[in-house]
């Protein structure tokens, strides 16, 4: 127990002492002018062309324009993300207060013991406890969620123009700049969500003592709080991304026959920010949240196991020094990327980065053995498995998993994950399958944050006026992350559908529901409305990208139309107005979405009772994880067809060019359609599942005190 009581602060801290020291490392790069001598020729010779080092690494007005170019981008995100933590704030305080009001009123606000759930021989604090902690927990979660999201937008827009001048020296260089300040974001996260949670508990614990079943029921807010506040980010910021990024497209390489990210593109300025509020602050956001559920998933499980019932500390703690492991085995496979293995060549970049995955895996294979092996008792019981078994929920995967061809064999892999961890550990082992997936979530987190610096780069280096050279570079950089981010989209699915699963099990065992049968109205009105609902959440997200986008698409060809001298580059385009519309649109266009995902759980709860609420959780989990993925596939699909024309690297492919022929136009159009599946709909439908499971679990006492109004009534 000791151990673990260090073990755990201990690597939170070098996580973050490791993210300040690959900071220091990326502020090397100066982005003021300096006096720099003359590069050499080569590193590889002339059939290396884009390894070659640049002459004239002392142009100081191409570092300033960068410089310029980064500001405006990072006050352009700052300001929208001040913004729209204005709305969530206001949303935090009034569902703090819905929090405490609906957990106290269980037992009238009693302050008195109460026997407890799981044990009635033994007196456990009050449900008034459990309202005050999990309004504290959800604050905290919520908090910490907006710190992540902002500290990597704060990270990236710190890095994109100095990705871009390393460019210069090589695509070596570059490359370690943008991983490096992936690995800020992604080490940050992971160690202060793990930081937070477990200070969290120490506190709480000076409270419940010994009543560790109220203690992590409390703790379960802290996911709340992190996936809510992930909701708004994620569909914030990808309805204005997606809408600046549709606006540029489609008036300038449509309409326009400009290069992506022209200057006299008056949206240019707006895409390149919404890569970062986007793409990365709302990644982040997004996937702190599904850390948070993951750890309080199996922590609220563990707590009514024999683990809690025990109260073996370290048990209990396992999956905190799973989270520990993993921080510790990415800092090494980072290592491999930044210093071990150098980049010499372009082809090397996409394999480098999959290796990341593939080493950190392996190490965190064996991490988990040697946790597994020294924290875990040599036995596991739980004396509720049976009434945590989620028939329907299961069955349900796999009778759907004909509907899209694309989802065949992720939801085969969900599904075996599913039937071996519950098999080892029930709903724990589910919780623990789904944190392990997490465990290396730095080096995941570095990976895809990587892929919008390196595209923010591209940007710069555009607008900068930059030699061809230098944007072939920061493509190879950015084709590179594409690919790795869709792997990491299909973590954050995967992991998403485990999370879900293990929250519905807590869910049912705290609100006491003996069985979820299908065959019961209650149950299936709930399962075919539930399994509605992500078609309804991904109608809204899709309307409010085209909504948004049209207002940019009709401002940059006014802007084309009216300013004399724009298209000719001899003026200069008005970036704030398309930086405001995209702006307003977004904090306009997140509310629906976001009242349909909270609200859904509080009313069917309320007025349907606790059946019909676990009917609905199972019909969103398994129509939501097939339409994220089908959504991820498709528009990752017509991105690519682009790319391909685009890239030219076959004979067919150039047959379909070149840039602006009527093939490539077709492809910007289908990609346009696609970007808001699959940066949009897609990444907000992980979040839709797992955080209305977590409002249940955590209302699911007043649920099942209260729930049910309309059938009492009737």
């Amino acid at each position: 127990d000791l151990g673990t009581e260090i073990l755990i602060p201990v690597c939170a801290v070098i996580g973050i002492a490791f993210s300040l020291v690959q900071w220091l490392l990326v502020s090397r790069v100066k982005l003021s002018p300096e006096k720099e001598t003359s590069a050499n020729s080569g590193k590889n010779g002339v059939s290396e062309s884009l390894i070659e080092e640049e002459e004239g690494l002392n142009d100081h007005n191409v570092v300033q324009k960068c410089a310029e170019i980064q500001n405006a981008i990072s006050e352009g995100a700052t300001s929208f993300l001040f913004t729209e933590y204005q709305y969530v704030g206001v949303f935090m305080v009034a569902f703090a207060i819905l929090i405490f009001l609906f957990l106290g009123s269980v037992e009238g606000f009693s302050t008195k013991s109460q026997p407890c759930n799981y044990d009635s021989t033994r007196m456990c604090k009050p449900a008034l406890a459990t309202a005050v902690f999990s309004t504290i927990s959800f604050v905290l979660g919520g908090f910490t969620s907006v710190i992540s999201g902002f500290l990597g937008m704060k990270i990236a827009t710190y890095a994109n123009a100095r990705t871009t001048l390393e460019a210069r020296k090589g695509v070596g260089k570059a490359f370690i700049t943008a991983f490096r300040s992936g690995a800020v974001m992604g080490f940050l996260l992971a160690a202060n969500g793990l930081l937070v949670l477990y200070i969290a508990i120490n506190i709480f614990k000076l409270y419940y003592g010994d009543d560790w079943e109220g203690l992590f029921e409390a703790i379960t807010g802290y996911g709340l709080g992190g996936s809510s506040m992930a909701l708004f980010g994620r569909v914030g910021g990808g309805i204005y991304t997606k809408a600046a990024d549709v606006g540029a497209d489609l008036v300038g390489k449509v309409e326009r026959n400009i290069p992506e990210d022209d200057p006299r593109n008056p949206a240019v300025i707006a895409d390149n920010v919404g890569d970062n509020v986007g793409d990365i602050a709302g990644m982040g956001s997004d996937l702190f949240g599904s850390y948070a559920e993951s750890s309080c998933a199996a922590l609220v499980v563990a707590s009514i196991s024999s683990f809690g019932i025990n109260h073996d500390f370290t048990a209990m703690c396992y999956p905190l020094l799973i989270s520990s492991m993993g921080i510790l085995v990415c800092l090494l496979t980072t290592l491999f990327a930044t210093d071990f293995c150098e980049i010499k060549a372009v082809k090397e970049i996409e394999p480098a980065l999959k290796n990341q995955l593939i080493i950190s895996t392996v190490l965190m294979t064996v991490g988990i053995a040697i946790v597994s092996w020294i924290a875990l008792p040599s036995s596991f019981t739980q004396d509720v498995a049976d009434s945590c078994r989620t028939g329907a929920a299961t069955n349900v995967i796999f009778g759907l998993a004909l509907g899209y061809k694309s989802v065949i064999i992720p939801i085969f892999a969900i599904a075996i994950s599913i039937f071996v961890s519950f098999s080892f550990a029930a709903m724990y082992g589910i919780a623990m399958a789904a944190l392990g997936m997490l465990s290396t979530i730095a080096t995941g987190l570095a990976i895809d944050a990587y892929g919008p610096i390196s595209d923010n780069a591209g940007g710069i280096a555009e607008m900068a006026g930059m030699s061809h050279r230098i944007r072939e570079r920061t493509d190879a950089l950015d084709a590179a992350g594409n690919t790795t981010a869709a792997i990491g989209k299909g973590f954050a699915i995967g992991s998403a559908a485990l999370v879900s699963l293990a929250l519905f099990g807590a869910f049912v065992s705290r609100a006491e529901i003996s069985t979820v049968d299908v065959l019961t109205p209650k149950v299936f009105i709930g399962l075919i409305v539930g399994a509605m609902l992500p078609y309804w959440f991904s109608a809204m997200t899709m309307k409010s990208v085209g909504s948004a986008a049209l207002k940019m698409v009709e401002e940059v060809r006014r802007q084309f139309n009216t300013i004399p001298g724009l298209m000719e580059g001899l003026a200069k385009p008005d970036y704030a107005t398309c930086v405001k519309i995209s702006t307003d649109a977004s904090l306009k266009e997140m509310i629906p979405p976001g009242a349909l995902v909270m609200l859904t759980p509080l009313i069917v709860g309320t007025f349907f009772g606790v059946e019909t609420l676990s009917g609905v959780l199972a019909g969103s989990l398994v129509s939501g994880v097939q339409i994220a993925i089908s959504a991820s596939n498709t528009g990752g699909a017509w991105d690519n067809a682009k790319k391909y024309i685009e890239a030219g690297a076959s004979e067919h492919a150039r047959s379909l060019g070149p840039k602006g022929s009527e093939p490539h136009k077709a492809s910007v159009i289908g990609d346009t359609i696609g970007d808001p599946l699959k940066d949009t709909s897609g990444p907000s439908l992980n979040i839709l599942i797992k955080l209305m499971a977590v409002e249940s679990l955590v209302f699911a006492p007043f649920f099942a005190t209260h729930g049910g109004l309309l059938f009492k009534i009737f």
